[in-house]
């Protein structure tokens, strides 16, 4: 392709110039005006003297032509799969790549929408801004216009056809069908926090499109996958659920509507929400019996917790001790046994007796009632010394029947490394303590147990004689743990370079308050993007396939693979956005992948109001699939009609690229010297007559 045009070089400044012609133009025009013989001859020739100053040149440019852009946006996202629209989807697309195909001046750029997975973030159909991502490297005037095969629901619709960088018209084929029905469940008000214990209240709405008059529909409420109430509620009616926080960390709230005959979908008949639950301070009763070494470390250690409110009392004499020591020198209060251990023994989440003996502080009939607290749900440590071997020990009252072992009466005096066994290996008390090695522990030596004979519960350290040092028993609804020595403090004190002791503790006293983390049976599932990844916590072997359900109700089993001591995972990539369900044997677990309750499975009805603005404004078209099938594409040109009955126009860019430039000079060389010479002789010649 060849182009001429006419381009200006001047040698002299552009003011000097301008003032020159006008100076000029101004005397020819008086001469003109007033009838001055030769006028019109030296007009001309002060034309050619200021058209050769100019320096004017002949350009030719060598172009190529360039084919016209159109992208194709093609929407595959979670509402492109129902109801049969990814198979028009694919239709209309294969289509549209055999027209293309014809049209030799135009060149399709296939644009692939896709989920939009993000915690944080909640646009899954951003159609308009992944066409300005693709289009970024295309001049805009070699745009001809733009197709989207979508199902209408797009959530990124520029306001203005200038903010959406389009040029040319919009042409969308709407996917689904015009009689669509669905039903869908919105939350109004779900609080993101709570207290464990205490009431909180969500507030949802059930929504209906394509239904007749509203009648009751069943609402199922799932609290962590277990159905806690179904409530019948009218589509258009606010309701609202009131439940106590169950406990701390995740708690999923699901809500599950009746799925309807001929419904699009079921996904978004359910919703769930997140809810973080925070314990408030746990309370924690210390009863240290007799004086020793140490005394303060279970103290100190759960003091420096914040998390812990501690009710200390150390019973440094039995009530029948009489020794004439003055009342102003003895306790500052009476140990308030009744209230502690009848009346308010069930505010505290753990009690720990701490080398206690039996001096007739406590009733029997008060150990009954710690046994019952126990049963029902609270804690118990026990941390021994050369006490629990005598007559006066706490394993002879009615605590036995809830401790894991019973003492023998042999007190072991004699150096040993505590060592982790098989079992404690994979409890999350003892799993991975800082230091531990198989062969050679990097912690201090202890040097006294307490001998015993188990009745249950798990072993999770012992001495060197493989006997018991700490044991850990579930006993209906509560927890006990035994620890049969009381050199832990050795570590805290950094006797040969000390040990894990902060961390063995702490975590000891929080499994005994039943810490999610540090569940000995669990399966734990977080979604990282599209990454789903399942964690089994297992004192067992090989634990079974886990299944995963998809938020459509697909189902996969995966195998797990051990990972670590009493730890074995599974990771699996997902498409879809919403609540997966996995399951391995009578353990369930909940995991969000993208944001909550996305705008993608909100409203999936195919429409075509949203998008009609902006194909108004392109001077595009808009029209349903099932009822006008796929348009013939045709080249138009530009200001023409851009659609038609079964017909679309795309506008051709006439785009070229620019390969050289010739430059023709006018007024150089002899043709220049020419020029100039005829106008001054025909103005000699005029001004001679």
């Amino acid at each position: 392709m060849e182009n001429l045009n006419i381009a200006f070089a001047p040698e002299l400044p552009i003011w000097f110039l301008t003032s020159l012609v006008v100076v000029i133009a101004i005397l020819c025009f008086y001469g003109i005006f007033k009838g001055i013989r030769g006028s019109i001859i030296r007009t001309l020739a002060g034309a050619l003297v200021a058209l050769a100053l100019f320096n004017p040149s002949l350009l030719q440019e060598d172009r190529s032509p360039l084919k016209t852009i159109v992208p194709v946006v093609i929407d595959e996202t979670t509402s492109q799969k129902l109801n049969d629209r990814d198979q028009q989807t694919k239709m209309a697309a294969a289509d549209i790549r055999e027209q293309f195909d014809k049209l030799e001046n135009f060149e399709l750029r296939e644009i692939t929408v896709t989920d939009q997975i993000s915690q944080t973030s909640d646009v899954s159909s951003a159609l308009f801004g992944a066409l300005n991502n693709a289009m970024q490297d295309v001049p805009k005037d070699q745009i001809g216009g733009a197709i989207f095969i979508t199902d209408g629901q797009v959530h990124d619709i520029p306001e203005s056809k200038e903010q959406a960088t389009l040029n040319g018209p919009l042409h969308v084929i709407v996917t689904g069908k015009k009689e669509e029905r669905d039903r869908r469940i919105v939350l109004k008000n779900a609080p993101k926090f709570g207290v464990v214990g205490e009431s909180q209240e969500i507030i949802y709405e059930l929504e209906e499109t394509g239904f007749g008059s509203p009648t009751p529909v069943e609402v199922t409420i799932s609290l962590d996958g277990e159905i806690v109430a179904v409530e019948e509620v009218f589509a258009g009616e606010e309701a609202s659920f009131v439940f106590d926080v169950p406990h701390g960390g995740k708690n999923i709230i699901e809500l599950s509507a009746t799925v309807a005959d001929n419904e699009i979908s079921e996904i978004n008949n359910r919703t769930f929400t997140t809810l973080n639950g925070i314990r408030e301070n746990l309370r924690v009763l210390l009863v240290s019996g007799e004086p020793h070494a140490g005394e303060r470390t279970w103290r100190n250690l759960l003091k420096s917790d914040a998390s812990v409110d501690l009710v200390h009392f150390t019973i440094l004499r039995p009530p029948e001790k009489q020794d004439g020591t003055p009342i102003n020198q003895l306790s500052l209060i009476a140990f308030p046994t009744r209230e502690l251990f009848v009346q308010k023994i069930d505010e505290f989440d753990l009690i720990i007796f701490d080398r206690y003996k039996r001096r007739g502080v406590l009733p029997v009939l008060y150990f009954d009632n710690i046994a019952r607290y126990v049963r029902d749900g609270g804690a118990v440590l026990v941390a021994a010394g050369p006490e629990y071997a005598d007559s006066l020990s706490i394993g002879a009252t009615p605590l036995n029947d809830i401790l894991p072992a019973v003492a023998n009466g042999q007190v072991t005096e004699a150096p040993f490394v505590p060592r982790v066994p098989e079992t404690g290996q994979k409890h999350p008390v003892t799993r991975d303590l800082d230091g531990w090695d198989e062969e050679n522990p990097k912690w201090s030596r202890w040097f006294r147990s307490v001998g015993v004979n188990k009745n249950g519960g798990e072993t999770v350290m012992e001495n060197d004689a493989g006997e018991p040092v700490l044991m850990l028993q579930r006993q209906d609804e509560g927890r006990v743990a035994l620890f049969l020595s009381d050199h832990v403090w050795l570590w805290s004190r950094g006797f040969e370079g000390g040990g894990p002791h902060v961390q063995l503790l702490r975590r000891l006293a929080h499994w005994l308050m039943k810490e999610p983390e540090l569940e000995e049976e669990r399966l734990t599932a977080e979604a990282n993007g599209k990454t789903l990844s399942l964690k089994r916590q297992t004192l067992g072997e090989k634990p079974e396939d886990v299944t995963i359900t998809s938020p459509s109700g697909d189902t996969q089993t995966l195998v797990f693979e051990e990972t670590g001591k009493g730890i074995w995972t599974a990771e699996a990539q997902v498409e879809q956005i919403g609540l997966y369900r996995t399951s391995s044997g009578e353990f369930t677990a909940l995991a969000q992948v993208g944001p909550a309750n996305p705008r993608e499975l909100a409203a999936v009805i195919s429409t075509t109001d949203l998008l009609a603005p902006i194909v108004r404004e392109t001077s595009g078209s808009i029209q349903r699939l099932e009822e006008n099938g796929i348009p013939r594409l045709v080249q138009i040109g530009q200001n023409a009609s851009t659609s038609g009955r079964g017909w679309a126009g795309l506008v051709n860019a006439n785009a070229s690229v620019l390969n050289g430039v010739f430059r023709i000079p006018l007024f150089t060389g002899l043709i220049g010297l020419a020029l100039l010479l005829l106008g001054f002789a025909s103005m000699w010649f005029r001004e001679g007559r």
